[in-house]
């Protein structure tokens, strides 16, 4: 047994058993620090020449702060100035699928904002221009233009003033196929409207057009100013096909039957909105449709997947009720639509009144039973307030959008699902966050961005919502949405800074919170906090705090801190503001501490590092009344390998309330199945869990267990879980049949699931044709592959080059070219990791190395990049 002394806690995040953790890795790019020439000190020796080195120095250090300033104003990225108001646009649309082309007419409504001109300048990429038309006071005048691709510059006929209001008509055609590429990891293209199979040329795909318009993507298609700070009323006429469906912002105010099999729709948004909300979508889509009060909602996904959707979208009327309530400001918007499509270049994107979302949430009945999209949802859903009601005036200002749609998740689990499974998914965002900072640190507001796409990052979301929740629980919440209810009124339908949310807490609170946003909003980096906690005196404990972060560059922080301690059951606790670099703060009690806690809710950004030994994070466990903190303990112990400590506190761990120290149990006990051989009692504890837990995620892992401990003593039990409906549940079973020893699994069994197309399903049978190495199966490989999609298609890639490796007759060659398909061209970078692992299987041909090698040349993701580099070059070694 190992016997742990002393470790020194480093609370940063956790590792989350159950978890898909590679997902934090790739889910935003990070930029790579810049490496320094090889050969160059950092700080090289310049050899003045002597007639030079006299100088003075007060001009010197004002000439670098010249310098300084003009690089700083060089970078900086202003809101976009406004020299016009575009007040209506309408839109007449049609689709050419052949050449990927929109056909399109355009009417604006437009004044000049202030100034008098005679230049109109408007965004539009990739298109064709006929004639163009002024029209002011009833007169119809030809305008003439200059066109570079990007903008076109329309010179009026004459100056015109604020109070002068007209129109620019004209048709034209748009090609968004063009010069497409670019994004981020959060939105990886910029084509802004997407034809998928146009031409019906896949099997199993259905032909779709759909927009994604953020950052300033929507002038790809509709000529526009392409900035958030514009806002404008719009109807967009889109003509189909009468077999299809669309869906668009605002309402569906009219259907006009044409000929040809042809029909127009009408949808009209009768209050303003920026332009990289614009959106619709058009498909063979099912819908499904519910009601929150008098708001008509619609889910749109492909037949045949509305039962799913049902179950999907089921907590939507829910979360408008709550989020109205929660914000004193009723759901701002005539209907809400949610439309899942395929191949969406992002997560999901909040168009006012009708958010798109990814695949991913496309499910069967039975796939959605243990659907956990709630937070996707949720995300969107809050940006219809913080986003689309109110919205971010500039990209720098992004956090005011992303920040507070993170923080809605949070505010959906605390409401749902209890404070608990809130926290977890607070410290998640922590660590994504954490993640991140370990490579970049930028101010949260940044107007010095390269790209405006470089703003959405862990930073924009991760981090500021975290902010949000330290600002809460600093305000207290009665103040905190009472301050959000003031800055959603003043600013309706009208775009903010950061100052703007500033000054709406200061009113309500009626304190001054420069110090919170100058620190957390407007400063790089966050606080690393190391604890010192004295007990030589258990009625008067003394608590060091040291903040160890870089003063030269980060800020000095003022944290409120809580420490708290329990007296038999009774929880205590004292704040503090800690405002010094160095700093000692005492707790006087009449009764001896023998353990003080600190952060022991989680609430706080930043890395602290306390002296704790085993017993007294088994102490944490026992005593804190909060699920987070005995997570953190019991992963603490796992992470130090404690085992007296983490076999006394394992019985009690499965009895827990949260479901996550269940599951994070069952995970540690999978590395000592041992244990069950020593205590039936605890055998028997895990097979109740298997059979009877309320959540289908802890039966999942302890099926595993059980698995792991002595699957042939299970089979009864596992044969009649993998009847399952869950798949969760099911798979684990399955597997567990798999993986039995002295007692044969039939084959016909196992065949008897291979029609099963979900990966929970699909990665037992698979192992089972590795392992029992059954030929003959190469098709079946293929299909799955074909078939699978999201995280499922991650994990079946090692299975799949496995079989082909052992079977290369049955078609490795077409798998090669499949996993180097998947590694050059998908969107997402954990499809294109997966690939690339699963391509090293076959990597001993060098034939085979240079193809991975030139596809992995192309990679754009720093991340991959780095990672691609370091297997190559140990293979290139090997080879």
């Amino acid at each position: 047994m190992n016997q742990l002394s002393v470790k020194k806690l480093r609370i940063r995040g956790y590792s989350f058993a159950g978890q898909i953790i590679f997902f934090l890795v790739f889910a935003i790019a990070c930029k790579s620090a810049k490496i320094p020439d090889q050969g160059q000190s950092e700080n090289p020796i310049i050899e003045i020449p002597a007639e030079e080195k006299l100088v003075d120095s007060a001009a010197l250090v004002a000439d670098t702060s010249r310098e300084e300033k003009a690089d700083e104003t060089y970078d900086y990225n202003p809101s976009a100035k406004k020299d016009f108001d575009i007040l209506h646009t309408d839109l007449d649309l049609s689709f050419e699928y052949q050449r990927q082309a929109v056909i399109g007419k355009a009417e604006l409504t437009i004044k000049p904002f202030f100034y008098p001109t005679r230049e109109l300048v408007l965004d539009a990429q990739d298109f064709e221009f006929d004639e163009i038309f002024f029209i002011q006071a009833g007169k119809r005048e030809t305008t003439t233009y200059n066109y570079d691709e990007e903008k076109i510059h329309i010179y009026l006929p004459r100056e015109l003033t604020r109070a002068d209001t007209f129109r620019i008509v004209f048709d034209y055609i748009a090609f968004p196929e063009r010069n497409g590429g670019g994004g981020s990891e959060a939105i990886t293209d910029t084509k802004g409207l997407y034809f998928i199979d146009p031409l019906d040329t896949i099997p199993d795909k259905p032909t779709m057009i759909w927009t994604q318009g953020e950052t300033a993507h929507n002038s790809k298609w509709f000529p526009t100013i392409d900035s958030p700070n514009n806002k404008f009323t719009q109807l967009i006429k889109l003509t189909v096909s009468d077999t299809l469906v669309t869906i668009g912002n605002g309402e569906l105010v009219k259907q006009e039957v044409l000929s040809d099999g042809m029909r127009k729709d009408y949808w009209e948004m009768k209050l303003p909105h920026s332009a990289y909300l614009a959106a619709f979508a058009v498909g063979d889509f099912g819908k499904v449709e519910a009601n929150w009060e008098d708001v008509p909602l619609g889910y749109y996904v492909e037949k045949g997947y509305e039962e799913g959707a049902k179950k999907v979208f089921k907590n939507t009327p829910e979360m408008i009720g709550f989020f109205s309530d929660l914000l004193g400001v009723r759901y701002p918007w005539p209907k809400y639509d949610q439309i899942v499509v395929r191949d969406f270049v992002s997560g999901a994107m909040e168009n006012t009144t009708a958010s798109i979302f990814m695949e991913e949430l496309r499910l069967t009945e039975r796939e959605a039973i243990d659907s956990e999209w709630d937070y996707i949802i949720a995300h969107e859903l809050f940006h219809q307030w913080f986003g689309d009601y109110v919205t971010a005036e500039s990209w720098a200002n992004l956090t005011l959008n992303e920040g507070f749609a993170n923080y809605s998740e949070f505010l959906w689990n605390e409401y749902k699902y209890g404070s608990d499974e809130a926290k977890l998914k607070l410290i998640a965002e922590m660590e994504n966050y954490f993640m991140e900072a370990e490579t970049k640190q930028v101010d949260l507001i940044r107007f010095d961005y390269e790209d405006a796409e470089d703003m959405f990052d862990s930073h924009s979301y991760s981090k500021g919502g975290a902010i949000l929740h330290m600002l809460r629980e600093y305000l207290g919440t009665e103040a905190f949405y009472a301050s959000l209810k003031v800055y959603l009124e003043e600013h309706a339908f009208d775009n903010v800074e950061v100052n703007d949310l500033r000054i709406a807490f200061e009113k309500v609170s009626g304190e001054d919170l420069n110090w919170f946003f100058d620190q957390w909003f407007l400063d790089k980096g966050h606080p690393e906090l190391n604890f010192d906690v004295d007990y030589s005196d258990p009625k008067s404990i003394i608590i060091s705090v040291s903040q160890e972060q870089d003063l030269t560059t980060k800020p000095l922080y003022q944290l409120p801190l809580e420490v708290s301690w329990y007296e038999e059951k009774e929880r205590k606790s004292k704040r503090f503001m800690i405002t010094e670099a160095f700093q000692q703060v005492s707790v006087e009690s009449e009764n001896p501490i023998n353990l003080i806690l600190i952060d022991e809710q989680k609430n706080l950004l930043a890395e602290k590092s306390i002296e704790m030994d085993a017993n007294q994070m088994r102490q944490q466990f026992r005593v804190s009344k909060f699920g987070i903190a005995r997570y953190e303990a019991l992963d603490s112990l796992a992470a130090w390998e404690a085992v007296t400590e983490l076999e006394s506190i394992l019985p009690e761990a499965l009895d827990d309330e949260f479901w996550s120290i269940r599951e994070s149990a069952l995970s540690i006990l999978q590395g000592y199945p041992e244990w069950l051989e020593d205590t039936p009692e605890l055998a028997r504890k895990i097979a109740n869990l298997a059979e009877n837990d309320p959540r289908n995620s802890v039966r999942a892992g302890a099926i595993d267990v059980l698995s792991a401990f002595s699957p042939d003593d299970y089979y009864s039990t596992f044969l009649e879980l993998a009847k399952g409906s869950s798949y969760l549940v099911a798979g684990s079973a399955l597997m567990g049949l798999v993986s039995m020893e002295s007692q044969k699994v039939d084959s016909l069994l196992i065949e008897s699931y291979a029609s099963e197309n979900n990966f929970r399903m699909v990665i037992p049978v698979a192992d089972y044709y590795i392992t029992k190495a059954v030929a003959g199966k190469g098709d079946w490989f293929l299909n799955q592959a074909n078939t699978i999609s999201g995280e499922g298609l991650y994990y079946f890639f090692g299975y799949l080059s496995e079989y082909f490796s052992r079977f290369p007759e049955e078609g490795e060659e077409d798998v090669i070219d499949f996993l180097l398909a998947k590694m050059g061209n998908d969107k997402r970078s954990y499809i294109r990791l997966g690939a690339f692992q699963g391509l090293l299987g076959f990597s001993d041909d060098p034939e085979i190395l240079k193809k991975i090698s030139e596809v992995a040349a192309h990679e754009m993701d720093s991340n991959l990049i780095m990672y691609y580099q370091n297997f190559l070059e140990a293979m290139k070694g090997e080879n």
